[in-house]
């Protein structure tokens, strides 16, 4: 038995669950894991074991107590051991949307209940942002953009002086439109992976919100840009513009160039961002899986360098990274 496995069942016995059975539930990108805990009498939690220094536990649990004072589904906190990194949690169980399309529910339900979710987050104005979460700042939105240059490049094409910081100029003269929208709780993972459907709650409760510790305050736009331009599945263009839709009407005095113009500029930081993302985690720890959806992000990165705002920054790419640079590294 490792260190960590004695530190975690040292944990599990202080807080009752030392006889559980232990099952593999879920990992991530991140360096976390979640095991299932079936206790002896039937009852069920989720371990979530974030090793410090690479994890840390405060933010998450931070921003689940807000979501629960706000009257949403995150799973609720039983015990903590925060310098460990461990942590008990409710079992909000499977039924993740990402399960349930693929045994064929309904693709419209469920993401017209997530759509609900952030419309009424977004409807809290000023309450939605806990006091004191960090803001999502140019620094920050830069940092992640530069996955891209400084992880991808590289296997494709080689960046030569000076084009790295052209880069960053556009970007930072680009983030003004990002924030032309109001500012709210960005939960910055809100996705199908990310959701549960939770039978016999009422409203947008119904909706289980699963890995929220990077949320920052920032634009309305990034949480439904994440959800619609999903990284991993591709949705129905009908769909996707339905639900565009759908949010806007809740928000009738929206700027509706604005929001589109933010919709953009964060649609392509993120997906430059996720295609670094993709590339590390297989070139720094081994996960060549997530390679395969570099096509899409690059589908969906060119659509959002095609609004009129991102000229400039298209035109960088078109010099740096042309088509014919936009492939997959290999393994």
């Amino acid at each position: 038995m490792t260190d960590r496995e004695r530190l975690i069942a040292t944990f599990l016995t202080r807080h009752g669950w030392g006889e559980a059975k232990r099952g593999k539930l879920a990992g991530d990108a991140s360096f976390r894991r979640y095991d299932r805990l079936v206790a002896p009498d039937g009852g069920r939690a989720v371990l979530m074991d974030a090793p410090p220094p690479r994890e840390d536990v405060r933010p998450f649990m931070a921003i689940e107590a807000h979501l629960l004072a706000l009257g949403y589904s995150a799973p609720r906190l039983f015990a903590a051991d925060a310098q460990a990194g461990l942590l008990l949690l409710e079992d909000l169980g499977d039924e993740t949307f990402t399960l349930l399309l693929a045994a064929g529910e309904r693709e419209a339900d469920l993401y017209r209940l997530a759509v609900d979710q952030l419309i009424d987050l977004h409807g809290r104005g000023e309450a939605a942002v806990p006091r004191g979460l960090a803001p999502y700042d140019d620094e920050r939105l830069l940092t992640e953009a530069f996955l891209l240059t400084d992880w991808y490049a590289p296997e494709m094409n080689p960046l030569p002086a000076g084009a790295r910081d052209d880069y960053a100029t556009l970007w930072r003269a680009l983030f003004p439109t990002a924030r032309a929208v109001p500012e709210t709780l960005v939960l910055r993972d809100f996705h199908v992976d990310n959701l549960l459907r939770l039978a016999g709650r009422p409203g947008v409760a119904a909706c289980g919100l699963l890995d929220f510790q990077d949320a920052v305050a920032g634009p309305i736009t990034y949480d439904l840009m994440s959800l619609l331009e999903d990284a991993r599945r591709d949705i129905d263009p009908a769909l996707i513009a339905t639900l565009r839709n759908h949010y806007l009407q809740a928000f009738p005095h929206l700027d509706r160039q604005a929001f589109d113009a933010s919709w953009a500029v964060l649609a392509a930081q993120r997906h430059a961002k996720v295609i670094g993302i993709f590339t590390r985690l297989c070139r720094r720890d081994g996960k060549p899986i997530y390679l395969r959806h570099i096509p899409r992000l690059w589908r969906l990165l060119e659509r959002a360098l095609a609004h009129p705002r991102l000229a400039d920054l298209k035109n960088w790419f078109d010099r740096y990274l042309p088509e014919g640079k936009r492939g997959v590294p290999l393994p």
